[in-house]
């Protein structure tokens, strides 16, 4: 009786390693100059679900903070606040801004006219123009003031279009009402409920096996239904010397069988933004 017992496991267990298939792989990274290095002991995950269409699919569902409720509460000039609707940016420091600029957006927004005047006040024994008009002339002679407020505004143009160097580190003084930093922190927030979310679904609702490499940079996974998978590391990178990798890569898993494959440069995918690091 007993050996017959055996017999049936044992005839059990091979027709159910016949239903199944596994995975074997070895995980190298290639810094720019240098040699391929083994990624050790690092957790492979085997997925239902690509990694990186999951964070899409987060994203998407994610509700993103609203640029325009933000610019609706900022107390500036309405001029400043159509500005920033048209062109989609509330980020009034950096290089990114000043590109944005063009003539007629300092000549008539409010802020952005007396930062400009504020930055190149100094230069006047240089050549930069001063105003011809007075401030009393608004009361007592306007429209003699508002004659001479356009004229200094066509000399103003003139100058501004022939030196346009002069714009340079005016976003200085537009410190105090710029609100890129609440954006960001905004942007900030949404990315980590992503990242947090994304990780969470790939962790419980897609994962099917998992396992760390070895000092060598292998990994195996067993007892794997046949099917369509996705090998990855999630946000976690493999480092050697300057090249950062990780991986979401496709996988086939066929009933008998052992897929092999190497994961490498190669087949990795770019790092996404916050993602953790392993030597």
């Amino acid at each position: 009786m007993v050996v017959v017992l055996a017999l049936v496991t044992m005839l059990a267990a091979a027709a159910a390693a016949q239903r199944v298939g596994s995975i074997e792989f070895v995980a190298r990274v290639t810094p720019t100059e240098g040699r391929a290095e083994p990624v050790r002991q690092i957790t492979f995950y085997l997925l239902r679900k690509s990694f990186t269409e999951t964070v899409k699919e987060v994203e998407q569902s994610e509700e993103k903070p609203e640029m325009d409720r933000l610019i609706d509460g900022l107390e500036v000039s309405k001029e400043l606040k159509a500005w920033m609707r048209k062109k989609h940016w509330v980020q009034l420091a950096g290089p990114e801004f000043t590109r944005r600029l063009k003539t007629d957006d300092i000549l008539d927004v409010r802020e952005f006219y007396d930062a400009y005047l504020r930055r190149n006040v100094g230069d006047v024994g240089i050549g930069f123009p001063t105003p011809g008009y007075r401030e009393r002339d608004r009361q007592e002679n306007p429209q003699r003031y508002e004659k001479q407020r356009q004229d200094y505004r066509e000399v103003l143009r003139r100058y501004l279009e022939n030196n346009p160097q002069t714009i340079e580190s005016f976003d200085l003084y537009l410190d105090t009402i710029n609100p890129g930093a609440r954006w960001a922190q905004r942007e900030a927030e949404l990315r980590l409920r992503t990242r947090k979310r994304a990780l969470q679904l790939a962790e419980t609702r897609d994962l099917v096996a998992k396992t760390e490499t070895d000092l060598d940079g292998r990994g195996a996974l067993a007892g794997i239904l046949p099917g369509a998978y996705w090998l990855g590391t999630l946000e976690t990178q493999a480092i050697a010397g300057d090249t950062h990798l990780r991986w979401d890569t496709p996988v086939t898993v066929r009933a008998g069988q052992a897929t092999r494959l190497e994961l490498s440069n190669l087949n990795a995918v770019e790092p996404p933004r916050s993602a953790t690091t392993r030597p």
